[in-house]
């Protein structure tokens, strides 16, 4: 081992690849906690949980690479990304999980939707247009939905392929009970032009309208907290493209 790779790091958790393992590094405990228990009933590839600490997970390394990753280039096959899609079906089919998970009610996802669409457009993040236009088209994503087991923050770095099948799918912290499109829409986010393959691998008919609405709702809510964290949503192919691409 000569380096020291970061997954994914901000100020409430981390996630570091050290050779031969994943280290999770998490300021909730609880969290922890309930990724362990979410990757032990998950009827998908998770790493191995080596050991675990106060505010720290070890989990084996997996082998393969990710399809791609948001604001870069798609590196998977078709193939690759419509295993990805049966993985996630076969996710979403399983028994709930005894716990609801972190996810929010459509009442609460509009209540929250509207301030921060305010804030955005109050501070001069993003034109008033965008936001309006986008705020128009999440609409669709808050309906009743039928709960299922879902990962909740199914983000293309956190799927992990190698001969067109998945080896492993990482980070579960947020996993529960939820919109099973909601997983579907963040796994695609800025890869629109393979949703196609992954449908075909999830294999059965989906709402393409509550995958945009998705796309818009997540975007729209995460942009300002990107800014906060030292992240940037205006890289090329990353959240402000995915809005200006619903205009």
């Amino acid at each position: 081992m000569d380096e020291v790779e970061v997954v994914v790091a901000h100020s409430e958790r981390a996630t570091l690849r050290v050779g031969d393992m994943f280290l999770k590094v998490d300021a909730d405990q609880a969290r922890i906690d309930a990724e362990v228990a979410a990757m032990a009933l998950a009827p998908v590839p998770t790493p191995e949980v080596l050991w675990r600490k106060p505010h720290v997970l070890a989990m084996a390394a997996l082998p393969g690479t990710t399809v791609g990753r948001l604001g870069g280039p798609s590196t998977g096959s078709p193939g690759a990304w419509a295993a990805a899609g049966a993985a996630i079906r076969k996710l979403h089919d399983a028994p709930l999980p005894p716990w609801p998970g972190p996810g929010r009610r459509p009442d609460e996802l509009r209540r929250e939707l509207d301030e921060e669409c305010e804030a955005l457009v109050t501070n001069g993040v993003l034109p008033a247009d965008l936001v309006t236009r986008n705020r128009q088209v999440a609409e669709a994503a808050l309906r009743p939905w039928t709960p299922a087991f879902t990962h909740g923050d199914l983000q293309i770095a956190h799927v992990f392929v190698e001969d067109d099948e998945v080896t492993g799918i990482i980070d579960w912290s947020e996993a529960g009970r939820g919109d099973a499109l909601y997983d579907l829409a963040t796994f695609t986010l800025g890869h629109e032009e393979h949703l196609d393959d992954v449908i075909a691998g999830y294999g059965t008919d989906v709402d393409l309208a509550v995958i945009q609405a998705w796309w818009a709702l997540r975007s729209l809510l995460v942009v300002r907290w990107l800014i906060e964290h030292g992240f940037d949503p205006f890289t090329a192919g990353c959240e402000v493209d995915v809005l200006r691409s619903r205009m």
